[in-house]
Parts: C-alpha cells; structure tokens; sequence
C-alpha cells in the first residue's frame, strides 16, 4: 500500500514562492547565529572568504560586520565586492553609492559602481561611473577597458 504524500512544491494551487528579499530588509539573526569574534575578525574572515572565491559566505559574513559597523568604509567596499560577485548587483550600486556620498574622488567605488550599474542594465549611469573612474586613474588600463565596453553596450542598446 502506496502512502500520499503532499508536496506543495508540485501543488499547482500553491502560492508562488515569494522573492528573495535583500539582507537590509530581513530581520536581525538570532544571538547563537551571529559569528563568533570581534567585528575586525569577522571583516578579515569575511575577506579571505572573498580572496578565496568564495563569496556567498563572505557576503554572509560581511553583512553581519556592515550591521555592526554601518559607518566602515572598508567594510562596504568589501561588502559590495562580495555582492556584485554573487549577482546581487542594486545591493553592490547602494554601497558603492555609500561611499561615494562620503568620499566622491575615491576612484574604486566610482568603478565599482560603474560595473554593478552595468550588470543591473543602467548603461547610461554605467558609462558616467565608469568615466570619472577611467579619468580619475588613467593609469589602471582596465577602467577604460570597462568604460569602452559600457560605451559600446550604450550604442548598441540605443539603436
């Protein structure tokens, strides 16, 4: 004898599963889910992880250090890095728009800004990002490399 088992998965009268809402909308994490360590150690853990490729974790973790620490600017740069890396690119243009209201000659938020702005289909921002970047640092070849290819996706969107 067969036994029924329901899986609402397979359910056509089942809800849509509902987006997946970004971290600053969810609520803070339980006291025995928050990382063991001071923040510093969470930010040096948080970019290993990062270094190491594996940026699900490090956005985890530096999402815990951002909470703790809004202020940092090391941590939102490292925190929007892991974002852009993992897809989540609005998360990655609001940090990267964080620093710049602090400091708007810093020329790696400007790129990195440009790049998230790109991936997120906002071509003309992308370009404007990208140039203040590429005349900031004319020296960094691959700033420019990136402003020519948000140039072209521009032109090639616009015909």
């Amino acid at each position: 004898m067969s036994e029924s088992r329901y899986d609402p998965r397979y359910d056509p009268r089942a809800p849509d599963e509902e987006r997946p809402r970004p971290f600053s909308d969810l609520p803070p994490p339980p006291p025995d889910v928050v990382p063991s360590g001071e923040v510093y150690d969470w930010f040096i853990r948080g970019c290993d992880l990062l270094d190491s490729g594996d940026t699900n974790a490090a956005v985890q973790l530096l999402d815990h250090c951002a909470q703790a620490e809004p202020e940092s600017r090391q941590v939102r740069e490292a925190l929007a890095r892991a974002q852009f890396d993992v897809g989540m690119y609005d998360e990655a243009r609001t940090n990267f728009e964080w620093i710049l209201s602090i400091n708007p000659a810093d020329d790696y938020a400007q790129f990195g800004l440009g790049l998230a702005a790109t991936k997120a289909g906002d071509l003309t921002s992308a370009v404007e990002h990208l140039a203040l970047a590429a005349a900031m640092r004319p020296d960094i070849a691959y700033y420019s490399t990136a402003l020519r290819g948000a140039r072209a996706a521009l032109t090639a969107a616009r015909r």
